[in-house]
């Protein structure tokens, strides 16, 4: 196996230093699209790459050798490739690491879609808004069929009325966009590759900055916009929640932690500037990365291919 098969490993690197600049210069709608599909495409292709160096272990030892359908010759398999047992090995553990992680974070993020959705239905009314008798500054939207936006009398205390109706258009677009398929397909690519958890991480911002947007445009205010954010996020500094909140629920906030609002400070200082306009060189690194990725992974399968080929014809002619 040639250099081919290591750059899938490697470029990851490059798109965590990318995450940011992406999710801050591009408008958040194809900066969300872009950063999703590029850790899914990413994370596929380091996969792959440590399947194959995986394999090129496996048929180094006589034992599969002589037991499968098409018999090949573990030495000229050892002679031909490059590549080190020792690297298979290791390549071997990463590559179940990896999918041990990938599939117990998608078990997981099923699970509590599901969980949320149920929530979703069990809430009282049929409105899609349900407000709940709560002191503490909260809002938030959960997905479901249909999906619900939760506000507590505290918030709606805190805001005037042309604040609510940002705050539900905030939530609304949550709903309509689906970012929670966005956040979730993200952190599934970072669960299969730690290297690109900083996509996650930004996709998480771009989809309140999609709302943010989102919001803008259907009230005409971006800084009326900009004004809510932060009145919401001082109220919410002076509750405290007693509610639950679902794990799958995005709010006005952000990504709900403890002693944490999210960076909100970022957002509003993007809702202040001029509207964000498409730049070229961020879409277009990204995008090359994931295109060099992908024809790396290709090339590396062609490679893994030939010298399959290799080991069987050497165990024809012996």
């Amino acid at each position: 196996m040639r250099i081919a098969v290591y750059l899938p490993l490697l470029l990851p690197l490059l798109a965590a230093l990318l995450a940011r600049p992406v999710g801050e210069r591009l408008p958040p709608r194809p900066a969300t699209w872009l950063l999703t599909v590029g850790s899914l495409v990413l994370a596929a292709a380091s996969t792959a790459a440590l399947g194959m160096l995986t394999v090129t272990g496996l048929i180094r030892i006589p034992l599969l050798a002589r037991l499968a359908h098409d018999h090949w010759s573990a030495p000229a398999a050892q002679h031909h490739d490059p590549a080190s047992f020792s690297v298979a090995v290791l390549a071997g553990a990463l590559l179940t690491a990896a999918l041990a992680t990938a599939g117990r974070m998608l078990w997981r993020r099923a699970r509590t879609l599901a969980r949320a959705a149920t929530e979703a239905a069990c809430l009282p009314g049929r409105q899609q808004l349900v407000v709940v008798d709560d002191p503490a500054a909260e809002a938030y939207a959960i997905p479901g069929w249909p999906g619900r936006i939760v506000v507590s009398t505290g918030m709606l205390a805190a805001l005037g009325q042309a604040e609510r109706k940002v705050l539900l258009a905030h939530e609304r677009a949550h709903l309509a966009h689906r970012h929670y398929l966005f956040v979730a397909l993200a952190q599934l690519g970072a669960a299969a590759n730690p290297f690109l958890r900083p996509l996650a991480d930004t996709v998480t911002f771009t989809v309140e900055r999609w709302a943010d947007e989102s919001a803008a445009a259907a009230v005409g205010d971006r800084e009326q916009v900009a004004r809510t954010i932060g009145k919401a996020a001082l109220a919410a500094r002076r509750t405290r929640a007693r509610t639950r909140i679902p794990a799958a629920a995005l709010a006005l906030l952000g990504r709900l932690r403890p002693h944490t609002l999210g960076p909100v400070p970022r957002r509003v200082t993007a809702l202040l500037a001029p509207a964000p306009t498409p730049r070229g060189w961020p879409l277009a690194a990204l995008t090359a990365l994931a295109l060099t990725t992908a024809l790396c992974t290709a090339e590396a399968a062609h490679d893994l291919e030939a010298l399959l080929e290799l080991a069987k014809h050497a165990a024809t002619h012996r």
